[in-house]
């Protein structure tokens, strides 16, 4: 064990309930939690995994709760640890009491996420298994749990570590015709077509990997979509229809919305993070200079150009009635370098001044975007337009098999993916056993810090402290 000192936190939210569960962990939680405990007659401290009936003892040695005790012996225990849990009657004073007491009693109040750090500490779960358990403790869909669920049940360590050994094989058997040429018999049939095409089913299982990790984390973060365009096209509407309440103020005067509106409707498992934003006003052909009314909308816009740049996706909005102007184009050309969609509101009308052909003339044939007409008012194209935002966000990826992750668990995964790209490719040209095995070692210790083989304190430290006290 990694640690000597006893922890306590309440584990369990704040505010009134059924009970309310004081956890212990260390080398004296059986010790502490006996000085506060008085079983029946007869009957004492409980064997391992047996719960009892007690008396919570203050220190002035009265009575003040009746509990359930419960303890948990190294290594068997969710820390690794000799682990104690009391269970209260619900609210926060008899906890916190109990909490208090063993405090002044030698226990020291547990820091962020600290008894899942010392789970990862004491070898119970690896560096990815612990940072799944925020991911079920914030997941907002089924979906998004059960993918939860895959990862701290070791899918992702099962396929990291396996990349890993192979990765690590592939380098010791390239470095071993480096540092001892005259052992290079050991591996005579080992030919550069051979070594390219381990390198390519590396590669290709890591990219599948990227998939389902890529689709995890969309369930565990949610797709940030900006909903943009010029003033008065429906934007607000849009939004409050997608959410299927008044959100956002709607009016018939442009630049009603000044500032940026973020609100969270979940889709087939995942959340949409929509965010309404101001209203552009650009000169016709550019996309730096702004024509703003007062300081106030020049706010505004500023934001929603910060929004723009934030987005997974946008969704630019035209309003159908009206003819394209210069104005627009420019907006739509200043889109292609975005994940984006073309939302024609206002479908319902029945005399429509833009079609989908007036979009494409537009555009370079070779960026052509997902047009989708709809009505923000009667709901037509809603559906379509919530499973096209998912399409171009998943990819390839499904949500049946999604990994859920964090961002740094992803970027790990992707420049271990980035230095196994460019493997193949040294490989491919002949650049050199040395390249290819120096590559190979970058993938390796990616994968290494992804399952926590190699990290330092201030990494963990910036991990455990997003969790909550008492996890």
């Amino acid at each position: 064990m990694h640690n000597q000192d006893t922890i306590v936190a309440i584990a369990t939210a704040w505010g009134e309930a059924g009970i309310a569960i004081v956890r212990l962990s260390g080398l004296r939680s059986v010790e502490l939690s006996k000085s506060m405990l008085r079983f029946k007659a007869g009957l004492g401290f409980p064997p391992p995994r047996l719960m009892r009936l007690a008396s919570l003892i203050g220190d002035n040695g009265g009575v003040f709760d009746q509990v359930l005790a419960v303890c948990f012996k190294s290594p068997q225990s969710y820390t690794g640890e000799d682990l104690v849990e009391i269970h209260t009657h619900g609210g926060t004073l008899a906890a916190q009491l109990c909490v208090e007491s063993l405090i002044r009693k030698g226990a020291r109040l547990a820091e962020p996420g600290e008894f899942t750090k010392r789970a990862f500490l004491n070898g119970r779960i690896d560096l990815s298994q612990a940072e799944s358990v925020l991911g079920i403790i914030r997941s907002r869909s089924e979906e998004a749990l059960r993918a939860a669920g895959r990862t701290l049940c070791g899918e992702l360590s099962v396929f990291a570590s396996d990349i890993r050994e192979e990765l690590l094989t592939l380098q010791s058997e390239l470095e071993v015709g480096l540092d001892f040429p005259e052992e290079s018999f050991s591996y005579p049939d080992k030919r550069d077509e051979e070594w390219l095409g381990s390198i390519s089913t590396l590669r290709m299982s890591l990219s599948d990997l990227r998939d389902r990790c890529s689709a995890g984390l969309l369930l565990r973060e949610g797709i940030r979509v900006a909903l943009t365009g010029r003033p008065n096209v429906g934007k607000s509407s849009l939004l409050n229809a997608l959410l299927k309440q008044a959100r956002a103020i709607v009016t018939a005067i442009p630049g009603t919305t000044r500032d940026v509106i973020e609100e969270t409707v979940t889709w087939k498992g995942v959340p949409l993070r929509l965010v309404d934003t101001a209203g552009l006003r650009l000169l016709p052909g550019t996309s730096a200079d702004l024509r703003v009314r007062d300081e106030i909308e020049a706010i505004g816009i500023k934001r929603t150009l910060d929004e723009l740049r934030r987005a997974d996706i946008c969704l630019w909005v035209l309003d159908i009635s009206k003819p394209l102007d210069d104005e627009d184009k420019a907006y739509l050309k200043d889109l292609l370098d975005k994940e984006h969609i073309v939302v024609l509101n206002k479908a319902d009308l029945k005399m429509t001044a833009v079609s989908e052909e007036d979009i494409r003339a537009s555009l370079p044939e070779e960026e052509m975007p997902v047009i989708l007409p709809i009505s923000a008012r009667t709901g037509e194209g809603l559906e379509l337009l919530k499973d096209a935002i998912l399409s171009k966000a998943m990819g390839s990826g499904t949500l049946d098999s999604g990994l859920n992750v964090t961002a740094r668990q992803l970027s790990e995964i992707d420049e271990s993916l980035s230095c196994l790209t460019l493997a193949e490719a040294a490989m491919a040209e002949k650049k050199g056993q040395d390249i290819v095995a120096g590559l190979l070692g970058s993938a390796r210790e990616c994968l290494e810090r992804l399952l926590g083989l190699s990290c330092d304190d201030a990494l963990l430290d910036s991990i455990f402290n997003h969790f909550c006290v008492g996890k």
